[in-house]
Formats: C-alpha cells, structure tokens, sequence
C-alpha cells in the first residue's frame, strides 16, 4: 500500500508537545522589569476569573496557576476554538535580591500584576570610610 507523507504534520504534532495549542497552552505570556526599588510582573490572563488565580512563593521560586472556563454549551457546535481554556501555569525563579514575602498582586483589566519590593541588603547605599584625619562617603 502506497501512504503519502505530510513532513510538517510530524513537525505540527513535536511543536503542540513542546509548546502547546489553542487548546492546551503551557505558559501564559509575562513581562518584567525593575525600577522604583520593585521588581514588576505582568501576566496576561484575560478572561480569567480572579478567584481562580492562585500565587505562591517558596524559597525563591514563584509560581503562577489560573484557570480560564469555557462557557460554550457541551451540545453546542464548534465552528472555531482559538480561546485557550483549561489550567494555565508559570513559575519564576527569583533572585536573592528581592523580599519574597512582601509579594503584592492585582488582577485588573485580564492582567495579573505582581510587585516584588528589591530587599533592603540589595540596594545601593553608602559607606562612610573613617581615616586618621576625617571622614568621607564612597558610594557602594
């Protein structure tokens, strides 16, 4: 018996497995970035019931669920179906710098927003350096 092959179906089912599909997404988006003595997170979770969010850090690991519910009847006919659904999940390791247990999150607007304040031992300060004769500051 003659089979065509499709080489890109081969392709098309390792990508669904490593990175996930519409249905069946691994990671939910993010941006990061510090300033103001914080370290900020964005994930984009739209369409998520706040309840359903779950944030927890251990040691320096931080760990992101959510869930985001069909509301499409079972009996119903499906034309399209490009809105993730399910269980979603994300965890970061932190670095020692920031204050794990002052995590502030808010979920606005389909955006979970987490502030890390930057841990007083890590920040820039000053110095004094004594000598025989007077003191003076070096920045460190």
């Amino acid at each position: 018996m003659l089979m065509r092959t499709d080489p890109f179906r081969e392709l098309d089912r390792l990508t669904e497995q490593v990175f996930g599909n519409a249905s069946r997404p691994t990671t939910m988006p993010l941006e990061a970035w510090r300033a103001d003595g914080e370290f900020v997170v964005e994930f984009d979770l739209p369409g998520v019931d706040p309840d359903s969010i779950d944030v927890d850090v251990e040691r320096n690991v931080l760990t992101v669920r959510a869930q985001r519910e069909s509301h499409r009847p079972q009996e119903a006919e499906v034309v399209a179906a490009e809105r993730p659904s399910g269980l979603f999940g994300r965890e970061l390791i932190l670095g020692d710098s920031l204050d794990t247990a002052n995590v502030t999150a808010n979920y606005e607007d389909g955006v979970l927003t987490l502030r890390i304040p930057i841990a007083e031992q890590a920040k820039p300060r000053k110095i004094s350096v004594g000598t025989s004769k007077s003191k003076r500051e070096i920045a460190a």
